[in-house]
């Protein structure tokens, strides 16, 4: 009886840190949301916010772990992703643009062939997303989607209108055949007078899914699980999930599966992860070198994750040609990624626009070479992290959701100093038009990415023990 009243005594001993600390991530989160939604210092209160998660996962590992940590996490996870769910989205607009997309599926059309303004979708049109248009109005706007090539011609068209929430409501969708699948799935099982609260539902469900495939599989490795909490209580993602709703966090989920897959040497299973996370965002295919080998069949991964992601495609193809690009083309032009002129903001601190287009081709090409000699010289998720994080520093982003896998595979890998870079862009995303200080915000990011990475190397150099710096192991990371 004594071992018994001994025993549970520990157990509730070893739960006060993680209760404790549940409490300080939900206040976290609660506060990012609330400070985002009044416009109240909100890119300081991630930031602030990021780095008391990071000491509160720092303060739990340093306690013996209980029976149930890993439930515990993930029960505070959903905790995180509520105070999201009390009030449309706050970062952006995307969100009501999903909805659109699903209904106009639903309806038989492909998004691909008309913009949300279309008269011909008029019967689609509700309050919720067309407050300033009615079924029985007419918008002006016919015939299928023309994206022109004049910079001013596609700033022009690709202007909000204030007749709907949905941005660039005269151009075509630009998300891919997964995320098309995603958005129509979602919409099957919300009405139209609940907006976009269902798409923000399911983006939480997935930032907690996330968050138990990430604690299972760090005690798989025999790593704390507790380091999860980094995604899972951290405001970026409450802010972006079940706020925001951004498709991202499905691709981070895909992306993380097909990096546990890879790691247990299953080629196909990853490819077809990757491909599927590729046709959700794009930004997934960058990663393919670090599932590429010089070796006989080293690139069986890449192969079925590109015929995987062009697979998606056919149908839409079939059904609609070419107009399957959507906005793509006008948007890579319009963001800056088609020429270099606008991305990059680092190399415009030092280059001019045409010397930074070389800079980043030559940068992109040695990154991803280097990935493929590191192939199976480090964990997979170490590969994919340094990769998918230097991507992001080397064509600075505008929208920092899109940082949202590398928290993930920062996490997973063991890698947290690459948490700066998502932060970084959410203080340059509020500093858009100020190209100078976008490019020095991105700067300090680099800077401390390159720094803790050269003390873990000095400490792997000089041999035993621990690696110096900010890791989540006691050894390399998985």
């Amino acid at each position: 009886m004594t071992e018994l009243r001994t025993a549970a005594v520990t157990t509730r001993r070893r739960s006060v840190p993680l209760l404790a600390g549940g409490v300080i991530g939900a206040a976290v989160c609660t506060a990012a949301i609330a400070a985002a939604a009044a416009d109240w210092w909100p890119n300081l209160t991630l930031v602030v916010g990021t780095l008391v998660v990071l000491g509160v996962a720092w303060g739990m590992t340093r306690r013996p772990m209980g029976r149930r940590t890993v439930l515990g996490i993930v029960g505070v996870a959903a905790v995180c992703q509520v105070p999201g769910l009390t009030a449309a989205p706050i970062t952006s607009t995307d969100a009501y643009r999903y909805v659109w997309d699903g209904r106009v599926q639903l309806s038989g059309t492909s998004p691909y062939a008309h913009v949300p303004l279309d008269d011909a979708l008029a019967r689609l049109r509700d309050p919720v997303l067309f407050p300033g248009l009615s079924p029985q109005d007419s918008s002006g706007v016919t015939g299928p989607p023309r994206v022109p090539r004049d910079p001013a011609a596609l700033a022009a068209l690709s202007a909000d209108d204030s007749r709907t929430r949905i941005n660039r409501a005269r151009v075509p969708t630009i998300y891919p055949p997964v995320a098309q699948a995603y958005f129509t799935a979602v919409a099957f099982f919300t009405p139209w007078s609940a907006g976009t609260f269902g798409l923000q539902l399911v983006a939480a469900a997935l930032a907690v899914g996330v968050t138990a495939l990430l604690a299972t599989e760090l005690r798989r490795r025999n790593r704390d699980p507790r380091w999860a909490v980094l995604w899972a209580w951290s405001p970026v993602v409450a802010l972006e999930a079940g706020s925001a709703a951004h498709v991202d966090v499905l691709a981070a989920g895909l992306v993380v599966a097909a990096v546990v897959t890879a790691a247990r040497r299953s080629p196909v299973i990853t490819g077809l992860l990757l491909g599927v996370a590729a046709s959700v965002k794009l930004l997934p295919l960058l990663l393919l070198p670090a599932f590429t080998s010089v070796r006989r069949r080293g690139a069986t991964t890449p192969l079925v994750a590109v015929g995987t992601f062009a697979a998606t495609y056919v149908p839409h193809v079939l059904a609609v040609g070419t107009l399957v690009l959507g906005f793509l083309p006008g948007y890579l032009g319009q963001e800056g990624f088609a020429d270099g002129s606008s991305r990059s903001a680092i190399l415009a601190l030092v280059l001019p626009a045409d010397a930074r287009q070389v800079a980043t081709a030559v940068l992109a090409i040695a990154v991803a070479m280097l990935a493929i000699r590191r192939h199976q010289q480090e964990p997979i998720a170490v590969t994919c992290c340094w990769l998918y994080g230097a991507a992001l520093l080397l064509t600075t982003p505008t929208y920092p959701w899109y940082g949202l896998p590398l928290i993930a595979l920062a996490v997973l890998a063991g890698r947290i100093e690459w948490l700066a870079v998502p932060l970084a862009s959410y203080l340059a995303y509020a500093s858009f038009g100020h190209e100078v200080r976008q490019g020095l915000i991105h700067l300090a990011a680099a800077a401390v990415v390159l720094t803790v990475t050269a003390r873990r190397s000095g400490g792997c150099r000089r041999g035993r023990g621990r690696p110096a710096g900010l890791s989540l192991s006691p050894g390399r990371g998985g």
